[in-house]
């Protein structure tokens, strides 16, 4: 049975949906992922990232799948990049991520197969409230990184090869800047644990 990816873009195979409500943490995730399901199986195991698990869109889609085909359904909940890597080494049959690149490549890897678009990711700017890179309203995310680099406020990255840490690298690119290390920090952490760090920090993610 080929990997089938979903994009949110997903790399699934044949139904891919969601996960079951017995979700292991981001940081077990990936080392406790096992082989996927033997042919004849009824179980899945679904690679995802932790905002699609954080956003409980999977504790109402797995219920209704698991009832619907009498799957039963693993959750691993990492970055995108961890995912497609579990993907890579046959230790998922589903991926649910958000790098619409990465999966391309994937694909055509011939890693996965049945690529389709679930959903799209809408990306924001989360700040202090005394705004101190005057980002504030602006529609453009490249002009708004630029304001950040100009200001030399603190941004803190996910770090951490995932889809959100993917499509901020390529507005930075886009805007022709190398962030500074002296305002730039990588937290290494998935979106949860990165906002609370942020917030300490009194900075823009």
């Amino acid at each position: 049975m080929g990997l089938v990816v979903c994009g949110v873009m997903i790399v699934a195979l044949a139904g891919c949906f969601s996960a079951t409500g017995a979700h292991t943490s981001p940081a077990a995730n990936a080392a406790t992922a096992t082989a996927p399901s033997a042919a004849g199986s009824r179980d899945l195991i679904l690679a995802t990232t932790t905002s699609t698990q954080d956003s409980g869109l999977l504790d109402v889609l797995v219920p209704a799948f698991e009832t619907a085909t009498g799957y039963k359904v693993k959750t691993v909940a990492v970055g995108s990049g961890a995912a497609l890597k579990l993907g890579e080494e046959g230790n998922a049959d589903v991926l649910m991520v958000h790098s619409p690149a990465a999966e391309k490549t994937f694909t055509d890897g011939g890693f996965g197969v049945n690529r389709q678009l679930l959903m799209h990711n809408t990306f924001l700017f989360v700040g202090p409230p005394a705004d101190p890179a005057g980002i504030n309203g602006m529609a453009s995310a490249k002009d708004a990184l630029t304001r950040i680099s100009d200001t030399r406020s603190t941004f803190v990255s996910r770090g951490d090869g995932s889809g959100t840490e993917t499509k901020e690298k390529a507005i930075w690119k886009a805007a022709s800047i190398t962030p500074e290390r002296d305002w730039y920090i990588q937290s290494g952490r998935e979106w949860d644990p990165h906002c609370r760090s942020r917030r300490r920090r009194r900075a823009t993610p």
